[in-house]
């Protein structure tokens, strides 16, 4: 046996595929959008992919499940509770397959979502992992309030912080200590508040060291997890949707999605996403271009600044960037989305100011400062008294509430958010002087984030 775990990190996502040796035979478990990597381990391995487990339709990434099991042949397992559009095999609580010497058994443990289940895998009548999904993470558990509008299944946040108290402690927690516990998400992944950075675990060390096992009344365990739960992204409800329909196949709907050439004229008042570097951005971009530069984390806040109902234009610097963003916007499901992409600047008839980060620190007074961060980093870790917080993914929405009266200075943790922020507001407050305060802001605060 051989549990091989892929890990994507700009989402903080783990899949998994579980080999037997003895029947080169895989079993896929949440397998991300593009399915290569998959196909390259079983051919690695001279083995079959037979089954695809979706733990739940996810919220935060679109999967392969379907387009491997057209591929392969392969059995796509999921609860019953799903509704899945796709053919499928319902997996609940009592069901359990073999592969070679191994079991795999299904455990409904609803929370974050209704419709979700773990995997308890065994071999020859021994527990020996079990994949959780999004309901127990390392050091953390999963979020139950992104079902209240997204799904087959909708539910209160408060009805299923309570299932998952439940699921925790009546059917995970139960299990042996030595069990290897394997999650859908580590840290970073906005599916839960406080991830460890850790990949995998036991039974035995989560009970120990996970504190939302710890002793406490459904009613208090209730209250903690629904506070302080990170927002939700726009594109949140339409993965779910995606997910549960099965997503297009992946390297055609990337090579659908329209190359422009350099140069080429946007259309008037469509979405612009520029990805340059924030210092090349400011010198010049297209009008009320918004400036989400390529990072680690590009597809998250992609999919938190612009809804799916939105058809947008993506500007890279270079080819090689441009593929690969291309390719990132797909892990999300948004390439059909985008109305074209490009290399350069098309346009340069916008420019944005350079702030004098000294004449700001000596009269900071004189500027309406807006902190774009999560309304709990502006509580717990406050930068300037009197900021107004309005966090990134409600910016577009809500930037008409920041008086014009003076210039205006964004800033964020660690410069990547504000460069965003910054162009957003520039857009919206015409006739405004806005400024980024960039990787500066971290002179003014002692422990600053870095993104």
């Amino acid at each position: 046996m051989k549990i091989e775990q892929f890990e994507d990190k700009g989402l903080a996502h783990f899949s998994y595929a579980i080999l037997s040796e003895c029947a080169r035979e895989i079993v896929l478990i949440d397998p991300a959008r593009n399915p290569q990597p998959y196909y390259d381990y079983a051919k690695a391995n001279d083995a079959k992919i037979v089954s695809i487990i979706e733990t739940h339709p996810h919220a935060d990434f679109v999967s392969s499940h379907l387009e491997i099991a057209q591929a392969t042949g392969a059995v796509i397992r999921v609860s019953k509770l799903l509704g899945a559009d796709y053919a499928h095999e319902a997996f609940d609580e009592g069901q359990e397959f073999t592969v070679g010497k191994l079991t795999f058994r299904a455990l409904n443990t609803p929370g974050h979502s209704p419709d979700s289940i773990s995997i308890v895998l065994s071999r020859e009548g021994k527990d020996e992992a079990v994949f959780t999904g999004d309901t127990l993470f390392i050091g953390d558990v999963g979020r139950p309030d992104l079902r209240e509008s997204a799904g087959n299944m909708t539910a209160k946040r408060e009805e299923l912080a309570g299932q998952m108290y439940h699921s925790l402690r009546d059917k995970l927690m139960p299990l042996a200590g030595t069990v290897l516990v394997y999650p859908a998400h580590g840290a970073g992944s906005l599916c839960g508040k406080a991830l460890s950075g850790a990949n995998s675990s036991t039974i035995a060390d989560e009970k120990f060291g996970n504190p939302m096992l710890r002793e406490l009344s459904e009613a208090e365990f209730v209250q903690e997890l629904l506070a302080d739960q990170p927002f939700i992204p726009k594109y949140f409800g339409y993965d779910v949707a995606l997910n549960k329909a099965g997503a297009p196949d992946y390297a055609p709907s990337v090579q659908r999605v329209p190359r422009l050439a350099a140069g080429t004229t946007l259309e008037t008042g469509a979405v612009v996403i520029d990805t340059r570097p924030e210092a090349e951005f400011k010198k010049g971009h297209a009008d009320g271009a918004i400036n989400i530069q390529q990072g680690g984390k590009f597809e998250t806040w992609l999919g938190s600044i612009v809804g799916p109902e939105e058809l947008f234009y993506l500007i890279a610097a270079d080819e090689a960037t441009l593929e690969d963003l291309i390719q990132k916007t797909a892990k999300i499901g948004y390439e059909p989305l985008i109305k074209g992409a490009l290399v350069g600047t098309p346009a340069t008839e916008a420019t944005m100011p350079m702030l004098d980060v000294a004449q700001f620190r000596q009269h900071p007074e004189q500027y309406t400062i807006v902190d774009i961060r999560n309304a709990t980093e502006h509580r717990d870790e406050p930068i300037f008294a009197g900021s107004l917080n309005i966090p990134l993914p409600e910016l577009r929405e809500r930037a008409s509430e920041i008086p014009t009266d003076k210039p205006v200075v964004v800033h964020c943790a660690g410069g990547y958010r504000s460069a965003a922020g910054s162009s957003i507001v520039a857009d919206a407050l015409p006739g405004t002087k806005v400024l980024d305060l960039s990787e500066a802001v971290k002179s003014f605060q002692p422990a600053s984030a870095t993104h």
